[in-house]
């Protein structure tokens, strides 16, 4: 019905399935070449166990030496369970790692993307959440475990979704592990590989080199409204405790007048609690945390802390 009362429309999509494809009649407009020069990432695949090695020793390898090159990592996983207990074990094997998962509310999720950003930890666990509309540029690698796995969580949008994490820095790898390669792989690979060599080209014919993109992390903490010497919490399972963090940011109101002696604060809550929860419903996720930061600020001067 909808598709029948429709006017003239503009189909944008990383990912486009075949409904969309279908309509375009074989005439559509594809933007594979980034103003950086930046490539889709090469995607390597390796076996779930090897040698007496499995998927979850070589992923904790990779990390580490990712870790030390000042770069952080995403790892998938098909499973909330097996999402804790990987997160789990490479806590006790000394990596700085947290777990994001459906569970999570979604301002902390930004707050958790944030901290990675920071370096308050490494590596971040997934499992549906690590596929899209993540913006990391600090991220040297994506692992995705059980790749040969076939459904939606590996299917071939989803793999290639996953793959695109990594193409922010021009250093990033990509490794499924999978004991075979099936159909869903090949094609998200091929896609890849496709893309890949069409930058590769353009940037050849054009002299550009890939350089990783460069976003400030001191900006998503003047956004979402941090306080100077904020202690940071620890999120998610995980959590670094061996060291006390602070940030230091230069503090900013972003209501001056709200609060103020004369306003009615209780009114002034209320109304930054309802444009928090729009701006989390609109997807505007650092507005929101910063909406939320601000009323947890107004409370403080209020109780005097």
């Amino acid at each position: 019905e909808w598709d029948a009362r429709r006017p003239q429309t503009v189909h944008v999509s990383a990912t486009p399935g075949p409904w969309e494809l279908d309509r375009t009649g074989g005439v559509f407009t594809e933007q594979v070449i980034r103003p950086t020069g930046l490539l889709d990432p090469p995607v390597e695949v390796r076996p779930v166990s090897n040698d007496g090695a499995n998927q979850v020793d070589d992923v904790m390898a990779e990390v580490k030496a990712v870790a030390a090159k000042g770069y952080r990592s995403l790892i998938t996983t098909l499973t909330k369970k097996m999402s804790e207990d990987l997160t789990d074990f490479l806590h006790e094997n000394g990596v700085r790692v947290r777990y994001m998962h459906s569970d999570i509310d979604t301002i902390e999720r930004i707050e958790i993307i944030r901290d990675l950003r920071l370096g308050q930890f490494d590596v971040l666990v997934g499992i549906n959440l690590l596929r899209e509309g993540l913006d990391i540029p600090e991220c040297g690698f994506v692992g995705i475990l059980d790749a040969d796995k076939e459904g939606f969580l590996r299917s071939e949008t989803s793999l290639v979704q996953t793959i695109g994490r990594a193409a922010r820095n021009a250093e990033a790898r990509v490794v499924l592990y999978a004991d075979r390669i099936t159909g869903s792989m090949q094609r998200a690979m091929d896609e890849t590989d496709r893309r890949r060599a069409k930058q590769m080209a353009y940037n050849e014919e054009h002299g550009i080199t890939p350089t990783t993109i460069k976003r400030d992390v001191a900006d998503i903490l003047g956004e979402l409204g941090e306080k100077k010497d904020t202690s940071a919490k620890g999120r998610g399972r995980g959590k670094d405790k061996s060291r006390g963090r602070t940030r230091a940011v230069a503090e900013e109101k972003a209501l001056p007048l709200a609060g103020e002696k004369g306003h009615n604060l209780k009114a002034v809550v209320a109304d930054l609690e309802k444009q928090m929860r729009e701006a989390a419903a609109n997807l505007e996720f650092e507005e929101a945390a910063r909406l939320r930061d601000e009323v947890k600020r107004l409370r403080e001067e209020e109780l005097g802390i």
